[in-house]
């Protein structure tokens, strides 16, 4: 999609959005040669590659059979699958209905899971065998292709443009339940700039590209798996769970992988195993900073300069560095990509040479439709013309700079976790009185879940942070339990997230907890290491 330049400044000096006025993004993900490769799916016993003509055959069946379902136009479908053929299918057979494909994550529990389901209103999803028995519960019609295949069928998308909705993304916020960030068929063509960037021009001869990252967030599903079909690269599919540098290098191996998008965490478990990857031609990171001394490492043990980007889920794929055209400072993340005006604006939402908040302006093709039936929030996300990422920033001429979150939003192993979730699901417990969740520093995930506990009278069982750690597990999602539960004498979170943080090591962001711990010769067992899965 970027045309040939040889500098940043060229790129953005010949780059415009020209967006047809029919976009179908089923149309632009899984058209092209039908002969061309598509997918390397290796989840099953040995590998299989999949062309674009078969994954388009997959996505017209299941097309048939949502519509004989009575799936039409502006219909929420979930899609609660790993990393698989048949979820690229699911999404596009969705979109080329005109319906809105809904991404679920399989290390939700029952309360995330129905919390996003009744949201929007679920009726039908498309799933596999495990799915299904999450779902159970819920009284939707569910497809499960991998037992019961459609037959194949031409992919024959309905007309849509690029403001018509196409998919919701739930994003973790600071305070109440997750918001939907509603997208248009705009939003593939919006990252692709970026991912091309982040990829020393992704769309080289022999490229062919892989995450470790779940297809059920918009870092697996919109920076690699969609943008990679749309520019015509091989997308590899591999089991997602858990990661380990053997494995990782067995796909890289076995899928003949060289463009990777690795998550922080997995930089740094690499890094902590010494690992070598040899025969990548680009590593994209994303999420959090990764820091000089991650990038150096970078260079000895992966043979290439890791290109970091920056986006969030309502805006993604707006920042980007990429050494095949720019060097980028150790400590900043980028420039701003072709097509995205970004800058780090003042409290009256005036570009600043200071620090301020990180913002881009209205016009990218990934910035959200608005927030699902949610126009008081969708206001608030903007300062004007500006929409607000919620991180703090700096600029240095075209080259931007983190500094920090404005919210209390956690950032674990790539995850954002919302603490108000957390918090929600704590006082389900039949012993808990209070609960406040914190970020705590992690040398690994950059930060773990640490939440206080005020327990009700009687109930300080010496097992509790343990029972409280497996509760949310359970019930709300396995990446976001707390791994430290501290009971304490008492809590207090004032109104508006400022305040004293005495006792609250994990305090960030806007938020500070005052926390009264019990004396010593009075203190219960309270603390506990959260078990790594």
């Amino acid at each position: 999609m970027l045309p040939r330049a040889t500098s940043w400044e060229a790129l953005h000096a010949g780059f415009g959005w020209d967006l047809p006025l029919r976009l179908n993004m089923a149309a632009q993900a899984l058209g092209g040669d039908p002969a061309a490769l598509a997918i390397v799916d290796l989840t099953g016993p040995a590998r299989r590659d999949i062309t674009r003509g078969e994954l388009a055959a997959m996505a017209g069946g299941l097309a048939r059979a949502l519509a004989a379902r009575g799936v039409v136009r502006g219909d929420r479908v979930g899609v609660l699958m790993g990393q698989d053929a048949w979820c690229a299918a699911a999404h596009g057979a969705i979109w080329a209905l005109g319906a809105i494909s809904v991404p679920l994550f399989k290390l939700f529990g029952p309360e995330a899971l129905a919390t996003r389901i009744g949201d929007c209103g679920l009726a039908v999803a498309v799933t596999d065998a495990e799915g299904a028995a999450m779902l159970a519960r819920f009284g939707l019609d569910l497809m499960i292709p991998h037992t019961a295949p459609p037959h194949p069928a031409p992919l024959d998308p309905v007309t849509t443009g690029p403001e018509d909705p196409a998919i919701l993304i739930y994003t973790s916020g600071t305070t109440g339940a997750p918001k939907g960030a509603l997208h248009g068929h705009r939003l593939l063509t919006g990252h692709l700039p970026g991912v091309e960037l982040s990829h020393d021009l992704l769309g080289q001869p022999g490229d062919t590209l892989w995450t470790p990252a779940d297809w059920a967030w918009i870092g697996g599903l919109f920076d690699v798996l969609m943008p990679g079909l749309a520019l015509g690269v091989p997308v590899v599919a591999a089991p997602t769970r858990g990661f380990d540098p053997e494995t990782c290098a067995r796909v890289i191996r076995d899928g003949a992988v060289r463009n990777v998008f690795f998550p922080p965490t997995a930089l740094r478990m690499l890094k902590a195993a010494d690992a070598r990857l040899p025969g990548l031609r680009s590593v994209a990171s994303g999420g959090e900073p990764l820091g000089a001394e991650m990038r150096d490492w970078g260079r000895r043990a992966l043979g290439v300069t890791i290109n970091e980007f920056y986006g969030q889920t309502e805006c993604n794929m707006i920042v980007s560095s990429c050494a095949a055209l720019y060097d980028t400072p150790p400590g900043a993340m980028g420039r701003a990509v072709p097509g995205h005006q970004v800058a780090v604006i003042d409290a009256a939402g005036r570009p600043t040479a200071g620090e301020g908040d990180i913002a881009v302006r209205r016009g990218s093709a990934s910035m959200m439709l608005g927030y699902w039936r949610n126009a008081d929030a969708t206001a608030g996300k903007y300062r004007g013309d500006w929409m607000l990422t919620g991180d703090r920033g700096a600029a240095d001429g075209p080259v931007l700079r983190f500094v920090g979150r404005e919210d209390d939003v956690i950032t674990s192993a790539g995850y954002r976790i919302g603490p108000a979730e957390i918090e929600d699901c704590l006082l389900t417990h039949p012993a808990v009185a209070s609960a406040g969740v914190v970020g705590k520093p992690d040398r690994l995930r950059t930060e773990i879940v640490k939440a206080y506990v005020v327990a009700k009278p009687g109930m300080q069982a010496p097992d509790l942070p343990g029972q409280l750690q497996d509760h949310v597990r359970a019930r709300l999602a396995r990446h976001a339990y707390p791994r430290e539960v501290e009971i304490v004498e008492a809590l207090a979170d004032d109104g508006d997230r400022q305040g004293d943080a005495q006792g609250a090591e994990g305090a960030r962001g806007g938020r500070r907890l005052t926390v009264r711990r019990w004396p010593a010769r009075r203190r219960k067992p309270s603390t506990i290491s959260g078990r790594v899965p």
